[in-house]
């Protein structure tokens, strides 16, 4: 249960950088732009954080690792954001806004945890 929570704390602190880049990124400039600079740094985001993971604790293999830190966004995204905060599920309607960073982030960290996993063999 500990690694379980621990990988979840990884998501979270990638969930939340997505969040504060949206957060901040609609105080700066427009709606596409935020989500265009939002699509561009959720891989990266993930990608650290699974570098980091992999590299360190490596509890889960990369497959299971994308899909618990997708699955973890998804949640999030779907009860925090789209049922508490904006009280709506528009946000789901979005390729860019929504869609296209979550294909990403499963991308990223598993192709990372492929890549950190076969270097350390």
């Amino acid at each position: 249960m500990k690694r379980l929570l621990v990988t979840l704390l990884f998501a979270l602190l990638g969930w939340a950088a997505c969040g504060a880049t949206i957060g901040i990124g609609m105080s700066l400039m427009t709606i596409d732009e935020t989500l265009i600079l939002h699509a561009v740094a959720a891989p990266i985001y993930f990608a650290l954080l699974s570098f980091v993971y992999f590299k360190r604790l490596r509890y889960t293999n990369p497959l299971k690792t994308a899909l618990l830190f997708l699955g973890f966004v998804v949640f999030m995204d779907f009860f925090v954001v789209a049922l508490i905060i904006y009280q709506s599920l528009d946000m789901f309607r979005s390729l860019l806004g929504t869609w296209v960073p979550f294909f990403l982030i499963f991308g990223a960290t598993w192709a990372t945890g492929e890549l950190v996993v076969r270097r350390d063999l």
